[in-house]
């Protein structure tokens, strides 16, 4: 059996997560304590009380959503002190920042004051209302690229991203992602408009990437203890340069999640765990390779599973 670790990315959140994890396990609860000290609040709470509103906000949902994952880590390093490290890891989206803690490029603290920044940034690079994104089913990826290209008219929409063969999501300007996707209905294919504050992973992110690049210039990053593939292109980054390169490329790119579980397939990996809430990306592995078995954690009752499934003891 061979390990790769995967966390999620923004649209996994819900009120309540982490919340068991925090009550059961000291090591998680002090992420958590670690994390609001970070921030100057207690996003702790936020995640474990709501309000849903706030929470989704994507200044607050970024750092939630990566805080979270971490906790669930610290968690099942404390239920199997043994942990061997995976092969490889990849983050989906902001995942991949969790991912990057996971194997010391960065503590904690900076992940999640990144990840808040990241998360202004992407909010107001455009206003409420000017764009959109699309989730479109049943359309393959080279007819889906030329529909967008066809129908811009000098407006952005273009794949954001890659998420499974025949799932991709479409981002850019509202008027623009409409066109798209009547064009792709008429082509047979099923879209369904995404209830986002904006268009994410497109060219309408680009002023946001400048903000990024100067959060990561305020943090300290290493070397990874383990590969992780980046979201840009779902190759491994050796140094702290080339992944803040990344990391400030991958805002305004699509993210190629399809290419990144046939990365992690091709290094051998059999076993993926899921570190964090929800199981979206558990879903999204079936789609894409059935032969890759997938176990979610984000609950006391998760570590206990993983510890069976590696043949962890108590």
């Amino acid at each position: 059996m061979t390990i790769g670790w995967i966390f999620p990315g923004q649209g996994a959140q819900s009120v309540g997560m982490g919340k068991a994890l925090f009550d059961a396990s000291p090591a998680a609860r002090a992420v958590f304590q670690r994390a609001d000290a970070a921030l100057g609040e207690p996003l702790s709470t936020l995640c474990f009380e709501g309000p849903l509103e706030s929470l989704t906000l994507t200044a607050n949902t970024q750092p939630a959503i990566v805080m979270t994952s971490l906790a669930v880590l610290a968690a099942l390093r404390e239920r199997l002190p043994e942990l061997p490290p995976p092969v490889c890891a990849a983050g989906h989206s902001l995942g991949e920042y969790a991912a990057l803690a996971a194997a010391s490029v960065l503590s904690l603290e900076d992940a999640v004051r990144v990840c808040r920044a990241r998360g202004l940034a992407m909010q107001d690079a455009v206003a409420p209302g000017d764009g959109a994104m699309a989730a479109v089913m049943g359309v393959d990826d080279d007819a889906l690229a030329a529909i967008c290209a066809e129908v811009a008219q000098g407006e952005v929409v273009s794949p954001a991203n890659f998420n499974a063969p025949g799932q991709t999501v479409i981002a850019g300007d509202a008027a623009a992602v409409a066109r798209a996707g009547a064009r792709l209905k008429e082509r047979g294919g099923k879209v369904i408009p995404l209830n986002v504050s904006a268009p994410f992973h497109c060219a309408k992110m680009a002023p946001a990437c400048r903000r990024v690049a100067e959060a990561l210039g305020r943090s300290e990053l290493r070397a990874p203890t383990f590969e992780v593939l980046a979201n840009v292109d779902a190759a491994p980054k050796a140094d702290p340069v080339a992944i803040a390169d990344a990391l400030v490329r991958q805002v305004d790119s699509p993210v190629q999640w399809v290419r990144t579980v046939e990365a992690m397939r091709a290094r051998g990996v059999t076993q993926l765990v899921e570190l964090g809430p929800g199981k979206v990306l558990a879903g999204l592995v079936k789609r894409i390779d059935k032969s890759i078995k997938v176990v979610s954690v984000s609950e006391p009752a998760g570590l206990d599973e993983v510890a069976a499934i590696l043949g962890g003891a108590g």
